[in-house]
């Protein structure tokens, strides 16, 4: 007797996307395998939130200076927002200027998801400066209990014209230790979110590899230094080929040819 191989209805969009679709279901609610999955991805969520970034766990291989947000806590990290925008006393002059100039400084922070710094940022940093030959490089910065706009304070204590937070995002149901880099050109504190540039989902469960986002990432830093300014004035216009195994192929611009230093 021959059975029946039709695929299932939601088979094809399954196959395209990771978020909860055609779900089986027990009576008039979801089947209880998968009320526990989707209560062990939110506890997974909420522990990336609470978790505290390990300088150790992040695998640097050079040095590093730490600073704090105003925030004392996680707790009062989560519940105030703005504590994380701004460097506490010691931290601001722990990166006293001195007659230091810098093209870019680099930060590796938590953010919202401590892991996704620890695991991913490692990474996009040895891929970023080989792309980058002659640009002065700040000391890098690892910033707890940050959120972006701690980078521009950073920025402006270093003398640097150009910082890249590399920070833990929002954590999600499927990945809870995303990253995304923020690249803001002449940063100042109150810096408005238009004059930043982000490259999101880096992570290694479908997301954008480290390697990808560093060239996409080098791409923008030298547009930036060539035009003068960053955010919605320069828009993104690399294309990237990437295959199923090995590093990313360099990004080039419009019109197909390598691109020179900018």
């Amino acid at each position: 007797m021959a059975h029946d191989v039709t695929p299932a209805p939601w088979d094809a969009l399954r196959a395209r996307t990771t978020a909860r679709i055609g779900l089986a279901r027990t009576g008039d609610t979801m089947a209880g395998v998968h009320v526990r999955q989707f209560r062990h991805a939110h506890l997974r969520a909420r522990h990336a939130v609470s978790v505290v970034m390990e300088p150790a766990r992040i695998g640097l291989d050079r040095p590093w200076v730490e600073v704090q947000s105003q925030a004392r806590d996680r707790d009062e990290f989560v519940r105030r927002p703005d504590l994380g925008r701004l460097l506490c006393a010691d931290s601001r002059a722990r990166l006293a200027r001195g007659d230091h100039a810098y093209d870019v400084v680099f930060v590796i922070a938590d953010g919202l998801s401590a892991r996704a710094a620890e695991r991913q940022a490692a990474a996009v940093l040895s891929g970023i400066l080989p792309l980058l030959p002659g640009w002065r490089i700040a000391p890098l910065v690892l910033a707890h209990r940050a959120r972006v706009a701690l980078g521009d304070e950073i920025a402006a204590c270093l003398g640097a014209r150009c910082v890249v937070m590399m920070i833990g995002e929002r954590p999600g149901l499927e990945c809870a230790e995303s990253l995304s880099l923020y690249m803001t050109w002449n940063p100042q504190p109150g810096t408005r979110d238009s004059a930043r540039n982000c490259i999101s989902n880096i992570h290694g469960q479908g997301g954008l590899a480290p390697l990808a986002a560093a060239s996409r990432l080098a791409w923008l830093l030298k547009k930036a230094r060539q035009c003068g300014h960053g955010g919605v004035g320069l828009k993104d216009e690399t294309r990237q080929v990437e295959g199923t195994s090995g590093p990313a192929m360099p990004l080039l611009p419009p019109g197909g040819g390598p691109q020179g230093e900018a």
